[in-house]
């Protein structure tokens, strides 16, 4: 002991009170020793920044470890990807997740989606009129007839109101332009596009919540009623009559049918709803919040803290096929993945139109199974928009036309949704590194099924109902998989 305290003592002699003339061949001393002939006033300054130089190294190690304790506490959270291809419905989910488990949030986003809404009836709109400017352009002289008839029923009553409506466009162009990624193409993506993290809800806040918090410095041109002129809703309520007579047109109804155009099947459709949506007071329910469209490029981090202290974080990944490579880095760590499959058996890809829905979900579903960074995540399989599948099948369209092995399977939503729901259960179990529970639920946004009649009725406590379920199956897993149950 007296030999240790002897080493130390000889270690630190050059910094004792005793010996207060530093060793000169030290280099650490020759760092710090004051310059020769320093005057006061250069004794202060370089005092100074050394106290400067002090409190930013103190400030990077509180940095340095309050990064440290937030990574800690991240990795004790519960991490859910959210994966499907692109409109399966992935965003839709996430705010039935919100609605479900931070209904403040969510309740305090509504003014931004009231923008969002209101631009997906627009988008509705802009598709309208694109169809009736073809079919009016088909009826001109040169498409006559040889009786002298025009092929179309359309007349100038619908080029009328077709001119009327185009400020609306132009207002989308407008609002988009903000939202849009940079370098982004609308003509190619005719729908309502953001980047992740690029701050495009505070453009709409500043649209929706300007006439209520006046900004200061450079404003933007304001409407007689303390508007932003970006806001929508004067434009949207003075052309609501012209937007109910031009979609409950029997003509365009007619054309509609004959170029196979469900408008009513594409996400974010709120044409039907113009009477409450284009008025001057529109307040969005929570159903309009749930059914909006907003499409994501890159991926959104989302904070759920649940009323058991439990910490959530669930990642919405961009679906697109550009997107897909992004997603491998998310996979460390899950401990599930929730994966969004729409029964989309007669729809094709936006960026390959050469591609079905449907045999683009199996493929991704078997890539998801049988990767092995996620052999440890429960797969948690959401066959999507049911509401979709009926309708689509009440429509007649038969199943075999475009899955040959179906057969002469009878082509109804409960045979249907049994033979593709087998198909995923055996590529799950055949795929997947090691052996896991094969968990599916039959889930559409807002609408349920109504038992014995085949039949979807708006209810967004259904859905929340099956996420709650979920959520307890996750936390069970994620709690076994710490060895506390």
């Amino acid at each position: 002991m007296a030999q240790t305290k002897s080493h130390s003592r000889s270690s630190l002699d050059m910094f004792s009170p005793v010996n207060l003339k530093p060793v000169q061949d030290d280099a650490w001393s020759n760092i710090f020793k004051p310059p020769p002939n320093e005057s006061v006033e250069e004794r202060r300054d370089r005092i100074a920044r050394q106290q400067e130089a002090q409190r930013v190294s103190r400030e990077i190690d509180e940095s340095i470890l309050e990064s440290k304790k937030l990574f800690d506490k991240k990795k004790k959270a519960i991490k859910v990807l959210l994966l499907g291809q692109a409109e399966s419905g992935k965003s839709t989910m996430l705010r039935n997740f919100q609605l479900a488990f931070c209904p403040t949030y969510f309740h305090g986003e509504a003014l931004i989606w009231k923008t969002i809404i209101q631009l997906n009836l627009i988008g509705s709109v802009k598709k309208l009129l694109s169809i009736v400017e073809d079919e009016l352009e088909m009826s001109g002289p040169r498409s006559r007839s040889p009786t002298g008839s025009t092929s179309s029923s359309l007349s100038d009553h619908h080029r009328r109101t077709r001119m009327r409506l185009l400020p609306l466009l132009s207002m989308e162009t407008n609002l988009t332009r903000q939202l849009l990624p940079e370098h982004y193409d609308p003509s190619r993506t005719p729908e309502i596009c953001v980047r992740a993290g690029s701050g495009w809800k505070t453009v709409l806040e500043r649209v929706t919540l300007e006439r209520r918090v006046p900004l200061t410095g450079q404003r933007r041109p304001m409407t007689n009623d303390g508007r932003s002129k970006d806001d929508p809703t004067l434009v949207l309520a003075a052309s609501k009559n012209d937007i109910i007579s031009l979609w409950e047109d029997e003509s365009v109804r007619e054309v509609l049918k004959r170029r196979g155009v469900r408008l009513e099947d594409s996400p974010g459709f709120f044409l039907t709803d113009t009477a409450r949506i284009a008025t001057v007071d529109y307040e969005p329910t929570e159903e309009d919040i749930v059914r909006a469209r907003l499409r994501t490029f890159g991926v959104e981090e989302h904070r759920f803290l649940q009323d058991n202290g439990s910490e959530w974080y669930i990642y919405d990944v961009g679906g697109s096929r550009c997107m897909r490579p992004q997603w491998v880095p998310y996979f460390d760590d899950v401990q599930a993945i929730i994966f969004l499959a729409p029964l989309s058996f007669n729809q094709v890809l936006e960026e390959d139109r050469q591609v079905n829905r449907l045999e683009d979900s199996i493929y991704l579903w078997k890539e998801v199974c049988a990767n092995p960074l996620l052999a440890r995540a429960n797969i948690i399989l959401f066959l999507n928009k049911m509401d979709i599948l009926q309708k689509t099948l009440a429509a007649g369209i038969k199943v075999a036309t475009y899955v040959p092995s179906y057969g002469s399977t009878p082509n109804d939503v409960e045979n249907v949704t049994k033979y593709f729901k087998e198909k995923f259960r055996a590529y799950h179990k055949r795929l997947s590194p090691r052996p896991r529970t094969f968990f599916c639920h039959e889930t559409s946004a807002i609408y349920v099924l109504v038992p014995g009649s085949h039949r979807f009725v708006q209810d967004t406590k259904a859905t929340q109902a099956v996420l709650a379920g979920v959520r307890d199956g996750i936390l069970r897993h994620h709690l076994e998989e710490l060895n506390v149950i």
